[in-house]
């Protein structure tokens, strides 16, 4: 995969505590920011993940009448069931 170069400013503690870190692991500044923001960017598309779920189970029965497929009857019905929603 091809790199790209940033350049960041950031205060004196922080490059320290960065360079401490990146030590502490054994992986250079670079790959210490790397993974910090890959994690990060993991992170939110699990809670994106987790809260389309969350939808899709609320909603369950709206779409199980919707499409024709029996819902799971044990997640029980969506907030404001019996109102569907304009198209």
């Amino acid at each position: 995969m091809a790199k790209t170069q940033l350049n960041v400013r950031v205060d004196e503690a922080t490059a320290d505590a960065a360079r401490e870190r990146a030590l502490q692991r054994g992986v250079s500044v670079n790959r210490y920011i790397e993974e910090l923001v890959l994690k990060d960017a993991g992170e939110v598309g699990q809670t994106f993940v987790e809260a389309a779920a969350d939808f899709m189970k609320q909603y369950e029965r709206v779409f199980a009448e919707e499409f024709g497929r029996e819902p799971d009857t044990a997640a029980g019905p969506p907030p404001g069931h019996g109102r569907r929603p304009s198209p």
